[in-house]
């Protein structure tokens, strides 16, 4: 068997057709749901590249090793989903953007990788200091469909594909692609497809029981004052990138069959977290922030002998991918996880009703070395004209916004518990939008109770990770020139 797993930044589940959306198209999407398996309530463990891309590999929760930042990459001696494949004997290629591991650990786990370099996104709209500017938005590329960072990365893994004869080791595919990633803008006829005027209502800004950050975050980039056409805008741009990046998924799916391959590979296509992309009048993500547009990502999974059409409904986190390619590739794992395998849901069965999706981000004051904008962090951070100066500022002057937090949710509700308070509680029956906060509500406290004791017994369990035993006693002697017996 042979792996594909198509990776956007950025994108959300509910600006997808096959997820509901009401006015986009992504028939590429559409036909991996209808010929393979959708999973409704795909949750991701932090709302940030690095932190969520590294508990994809490890199975872990990004405490356990401390995974919860930009910086702290996946380590040579640490465990993850390639370095088992390419011990298994798979060829492991990559074609796109890192935010995994660090440079040692792609050697020690990756055959080969390609990333074409240059801006994914055309000029911006507007100068620094207008809201257009700081909302992120930009121009169209020039230039044609082929001719984007992304879609020559998507090319390049088309030749990887096209280069397989018969005989060859099995291999893994990896696509990790920038789009939909800010900033907002796609090539012809994407970048436009969409207008504004046709999409349903945003999730508004200025909600009472929001937490600061939200406040905050429109103050430092500048959007208090932006008018409401401006988030219209941002999402319609957003829809028209999923848009180009469902076009990308349709030349991996038509070179699977062309090549004859897709009989014989699972193709996994999924995303590392999601985007505001106008909602509450906000951009981009927060490391903190865990409102259902950041943390739901699309996970679909089309394997060969498969069920088709078959939608899981029940909770499941990112993560799960790790487990569930070793067992389909009939490999062990070595070390203590908590993801879960999707095999049965993958033929058919359904999910556990009974579980909860669980997603944590922030940083605590005591660990300056995590937040964005410290010196030293990142060049973007140190100019004040770079779109991401905002988001460094923020959380230099105002480090409480976006302190420690953590999310358990189930199908019906939603709990996120800070550090710094601001607490947020959801009847997600009532109100899947996450428009009113409830966490002080009365008539919840029981509901509150048990999900706060679910979180606490979640944390004794995940606290860390034991490694598997090894022999006790005191290690063989060996004698040196002199005689003298000493410790290997």
């Amino acid at each position: 068997m042979n792996y594909v797993l198509f990776f956007p930044d950025e994108m959300r589940a509910e600006s997808l057709s096959c997820y509901g959306h009401p006015v986009m198209r992504t028939p590429h999407y559409d036909r991996m749901a209808a010929e393979g398996v959708r999973f409704e309530q795909c949750h991701v463990q932090n709302p940030v590249c690095s932190p969520s891309r590294c508990s994809l590999m490890t199975g872990w929760y990004p405490h356990v090793a401390g995974h919860r930042t930009l910086w702290n990459l996946l380590r040579p001696e640490e465990p993850s989903l390639f370095g088992y494949l390419r011990q298994a004997g798979y060829t492991v290629h990559w074609c796109g953007k890192n935010d995994l591991y660090s440079p040692t650990a792609m050697r020690q786990n990756v055959h080969g990788w390609e990333h074409s370099q240059g801006a994914h996104c055309g000029p911006s709209v507007d100068q620094p200091g207008s809201p257009a500017y700081w909302g992120f938005l930009s121009l169209p590329f020039e230039g044609s469909l082929w001719d984007t960072p992304d879609m020559r990365d998507v090319c390049s893994g088309l030749r990887f594909l096209r280069d397989r004869r018969p005989g060859d080791p099995p291999f893994f595919l990896y696509l990790p692609l920038s789009m939909p990633h800010p900033p907002y803008g796609a090539p012809e006829p994407f970048h436009n497809q969409y207008a504004k005027a046709d999409l349903p209502p945003l999730r508004p800004s200025g909600l009472a029981g929001k937490p600061s950050l939200y406040t905050l975050a429109r103050r430092y980039r500048h959007l208090e004052a932006a008018p409401d056409d401006l988030f219209r805008r941002v999402q319609a741009t957003y829809l028209g990138m999923i848009g180009y990046v469902d076009w990308m998924l349709g030349e991996v799916m038509r070179c699977l069959e062309e090549t004859g391959l897709a009989s014989e590979t699972t193709l996994i296509v999924s995303s590392d977290h999601g985007d505001w992309a106008g909602d509450y009048g906000l951009v981009e993500k927060w490391p903190n922030a865990l409102d259902d547009c950041l943390t739901h990502v699309p996970l679909l999974i089309r394997t060969p002998e498969g069920a088709a059409g078959h939608v899981v409904t029940e909770p499941v986190e990112l993560f799960d991918i790790m487990p569930t390619v070793l067992e389909l590739a009939g490999i062990q794992a070595t070390h203590t996880h908590m993801a879960r395998s999707l095999v049965p849901q993958i033929g058919g069965a359904p999910g556990d009703s009974a579980r909860a999706a669980i997603a944590e981000g922030g940083y605590d004051r005591h660990e300056p070395q995590c937040f964005e904008g410290r010196p030293g962090s990142e060049a973007i951070f140190d100019d004040p004209l770079n779109l991401y100066y905002p988001k460094g500022l923020q959380q230099q002057e105002q480090p409480e916004s976006v302190c420690r937090s953590v999310m358990l949710r189930t199908t019906a509700h939603k709990l996120i518990r800070r550090t710094a308070g601001e607490h947020e509680l959801y009847d997600l029956e009532l109100d899947p939008r996450e428009l009113n906060n409830r966490y002080g509500d009365p008539s919840l406290a029981e509901v509150r109770r048990s999900l706060e004791s679910r979180l606490l017994d979640w944390m004794v369990h995940t606290s860390d990770v034991v490694q598997y035993q090894h022999p006790r006693g005191l290690p063989p002697a060996w004698s040196d020139p002199d005689g003298q017996r000493r410790a290997d």
